[in-house]
């Protein structure tokens, strides 16, 4: 009988274990920490092992409330999907409060840690959860423009380290905060021509004017190539301290005609495959770029 009762207490921890990670999106917040240690790692002169520690624990905070209150506002909507009936609030495993305590406790706790970094990364932290929650989260029911309120707090991170480690909000962060920006109508938009018709039947428009055709596509690339733009842009030294070689700028503006080569195969296909090869494109971009950015910096 004991070990029955173990193996269940086992299997139960397990599952609020599986839960708590649903919840918060351990996978995106984890990703959004590295995004802002290189944005902390692209603007210190120093390299402070508190400051990276607290950066890393409250951004992880930010991400993991934004998620939670999220999945709480959408969890009807969310029984309605394959993709996410399983999530621990609409499969009842969960209940509502349970998942409020922890999205209040994730953003308070979040935002005073990143308080102690520097009060305009908590400002930012709090505009963040607040945009996601409050005005990206509800808008995605009413209209396709949800994407460019959602790629606001989408962008803060990289932006946001740049801030920890420098103290102040200036050109170069706002440069990494347009190049995350632009980066997520490509990404988000390929998301939506997968999710299609799951979005549909949940009423979320999540592609431009809520239609699956070219239109969208011209978009998608008319997008990628701003993001290209800004994110070669520090090669003409127009950016203050955020510079890169032109080697570097070379690589960058490669990778990212690998992103508008899929947009054009989309274009003239249509097909679900090849808004999925743009989709892990846009990914593999907005993970490698960051790096040579920083190898960049280190080569100076």
């Amino acid at each position: 009988m004991s070990t029955v009762s173990t193996i269940e207490d086992k299997i139960s921890v397990k599952t609020l274990f599986h839960d708590f990670k649903q919840l918060t999106k351990v996978g995106l917040s984890v990703s959004v920490v590295f995004t802002s240690i290189i944005g902390y790692l692209l603007g210190a002169d120093e390299f402070d092992y508190t400051t990276v520690f607290l950066l890393a624990v409250g951004g992880y905070l930010m991400v993991g409330a934004s998620n939670a209150f999220n999945q709480i506002i959408e969890k009807d909507i969310d029984a309605l999907m394959q993709r996410t009936k399983n999530r621990p609030l609409p499969a009842g495993r969960m209940s509502v409060n349970t998942a409020m305590i922890i999205a209040s406790l994730f953003t308070v706790v979040g935002i005073v840690i990143l308080y102690t970094i520097h009060p305009k990364c908590a400002l930012f932290g709090a505009i963040s959860i607040f945009l996601y929650t409050s005005a990206y989260t509800p808008l995605k029911g009413i209209t396709p423009l949800s994407v460019f309120v959602g790629a606001i707090p989408g962008a803060i991170p990289f932006m946001l380290g740049w801030v920890a480690a420098t103290g102040h909000f200036g050109i170069e962060a706002g440069f990494l905060f347009m190049i995350q920006f632009f980066w997520q109508f490509p990404h988000f938009w390929a998301i939506g021509w997968l999710q299609f018709e799951e979005y549909n039947k949940a009423g979320l428009h999540m592609l431009p004017m809520n239609k699956k055709d070219k239109g969208a596509v011209v978009q998608i690339i008319f997008y990628t190539c701003v993001m290209i733009l800004m994110s070669i842009a520090p090669v003409l030294k127009v950016t203050g301290r955020f510079y890169i070689h032109p080697i570097t700028a070379v690589i960058i503006f490669l990778l990212g005609t690998l992103m508008l080569f899929y947009a054009f195969k989309l274009y003239k296909t249509e097909e679900n495959t090849d808004a999925r090869k743009l989709m892990l494109a846009s990914v593999f971009y907005i993970t490698i770029v960051p790096i040579i950015y920083m190898i960049d910096k280190f080569l100076h």
